[in-house]
């Protein structure tokens, strides 16, 4: 609450000696101004106006708490359900799913203990983060974000770039736990059961051997450390002045005042990154010797993400990571770069097949596909070039797709095929499906000029009857400028509304046949019109 003193009123004489404003008063000011209409008003002692209503504050039924978290509390799940869970819309990366399955399970059981008051054999818990290693697109996030739907708990997911070390340009790593509060509706008691994600951890390894302050390295990680183990988070930033506000407003209301922190204890933390160097260095540990592990690698000439199957603490405390961080995280696991054969089943078999996206997009306008074995395979195996995993995928569709999605919805072509020509000359192969379909274009043309009649009529309750002559006129041009014939009539009609008012007044007429002449003349077909309608007054006065 914002104390003001006040100030002694001043002399005549001394009026003109002005001091500074008082910052206090300022904010205070504007406060006032937050407030209004909120049935609070903001005095300078401090203290709500007795109008002040007082509002209960949200989750105060226990009731709706213990919904909140009934995921939480009715956890039963087991691991290998987890993994068929997962194989639904991830495609390989069976280690991965083993050990996220197992650690999920681990600490949610836990949770569910703790929730129901029961302390295991251990006494305390030692909670398992986790740490996904492995190449871009291969579906770390996917995971992740499909566990957090399964169980039913918050997720947030965020790159550890944006973060520096408090007190530093840019984000807190506190506002991590914020966010999973406002992701869970406010419920800070589900918020404490969530999960974290943190991507690209390994572009905040800092190099000791640079010798100065690694702003967005170092400190984060100490940061993060905090977070992880379990730290008391105040749930408005220092930094947020609408949060601050609120806050204020609320203590205003009155009513039982909300929880103004939350503990991370429960919090589930996984990081993941492509950690590109870090297989590199294992490689050169590994295969000082010809035989075992690294010796096999070489020789089959595999990617060197491979090698981050062998990982140990030493290779990312050498990597730039702090012991006490790496520590953080003892549920390590690889996941395997993905092959041309991969990202075949991906399209084919995964439920969040990127395939099925864009046929969602072309049901839109009422248009499927048929898509043939060979053309997956092509598919695939351009996405492979592109070597970024999964989403190599979506760069090779958007690139078949493009002029498709651009020119069918204005065709009366409803189907097509996409075989291996689509995918390598995909303009060609639409160029042909439209010359096979063209004998059936002339009545979607049609229908657009009916379309345009329809919402004339409804705008200026006129009815515009289009002769043969006029619609063939429209069609050529339309065809000629490569324009629909909508924007086009929308472009040539625009006027006539004012000059169908004055006929209209002196006629009487609401019915008018559009022929060729008002087509390649619109203005000069409409002054004829209104001359004739006059001239009609004049001979009918009466009428």
């Amino acid at each position: 609450m914002l104390r003001c003193k006040k100030t002694a009123v001043k002399s005549e004489s001394n009026m003109s000696e002005k001091e500074p404003p008082n910052p206090l008063e300022e904010i205070q000011k504007q406060l006032s101004e937050l407030f209004k209409g909120a049935n609070v008003k903001v005095s300078a002692t401090g203290k709500p106006d007795s109008s002040t209503s007082e509002e209960p504050s949200v989750g105060d039924s226990s009731d709706s708490e213990n919904k909140a978290i009934k995921a939480v509390r009715d956890f039963h799940l087991k691991p290998k359900e987890i993994r068929d869970y997962l194989d639904r819309f991830v495609i390989r990366q069976d280690e991965a799913k083993k050990v996220l399955s197992v650690a999920i399970c681990d600490h949610y059981n836990q949770a569910r203990q703790r929730l129901a008051g029961k302390v295991g054999m251990a006494g305390e818990y030692s909670k398992q983060n986790i740490l996904l290693l492995g190449p871009t697109g291969v579906g770390k996030t996917y995971l992740i974000k499909n566990i957090a739907r399964l169980i039913g708990v918050p997720f947030v997911k965020a790159d550890a770039t944006k973060f520096s070390e408090t007190g530093y340009v840019g984000s807190d790593v506190e506002d991590l736990v914020r966010d999973l509060v406002k992701t869970a509706g406010g419920d800070i008691e589900l918020a404490q059961y969530g999960i974290i994600f943190v991507d690209e951890i390994d572009k905040i390894a800092s190099d000791s051997s640079q010798g100065s302050r690694d702003v967005s390295g170092r400190g984060v990680q100490i940061n993060l450390l905090k977070l992880m183990e379990e730290t008391d988070v105040n749930l408005i930033s220092p930094t947020d002045m609408m949060s601050q506000m609120q806050a204020a407003m609320e203590m205003q209301r009155g009513g039982r005042p909300r929880p103004k922190s939350i503990n991370t204890r429960h919090i589930l933390f996984i990081v993941s990154g492509a950690f590109d160097k870090l297989g590199e260095s294992i490689r050169k540990r590994l295969t000082k010797s010809e035989m075992g592990f690294g010796a096999d690698l070489r020789e089959t000439g595999e990617d060197t993400a491979l090698y981050l199957q062998k990982s140990e603490t030493q290779d990312f405390i050498k990597y730039g990571f702090e012991p006490e961080f790496i520590g953080r995280v003892p549920v390590r696991v690889a996941c395997e770069p993905l092959k041309e054969a991969d990202l075949a089943r991906i399209l084919t078999s995964s439920e969040g097949s990127i395939l099925n996206q864009y046929r969602d997009d072309f049901t839109g306008y009422g248009i499927d596909f048929n898509i043939s074995a060979e053309a997956i395979l092509a598919i695939a195996g351009k996405a492979a070039k592109e070597r970024t995993g999964a989403r190599g995928l979506m760069t090779v569709l958007e690139r078949t797709f493009r002029d498709f999605k651009f020119e069918l919805p204005s065709t009366a072509i409803k189907r097509f095929d996409i075989d291996i020509h689509t995918v390598e000359d995909p303009v060609t192969a639409l160029r042909e499906i439209k010359t096979a379909n063209a004998h059936l274009q002339h009545d979607v043309w049609i229908n657009d000029i009916k379309r345009f009649s329809t919402a004339f009529e409804k705008r200026h309750g006129f009815t515009l009857e289009f002769r043969p002559l006029a619609i063939d006129a429209l069609i050529t041009e339309a065809e000629a400028l490569d324009r629909t014939l909508q924007s086009l009539c929308e472009e040539k009609f625009t006027d006539f509304e004012h000059g169908l008012n004055i006929i209209n007044r002196n006629t009487g007429q609401t019915v008018f046949k559009i022929g060729k002449p008002a087509v390649e003349n619109p203005d000069g077909e409409l002054s004829k019109w209104v001359v004739r309608s006059i001239e009609s007054l004049k001979e009918n006065p009466e009428k």
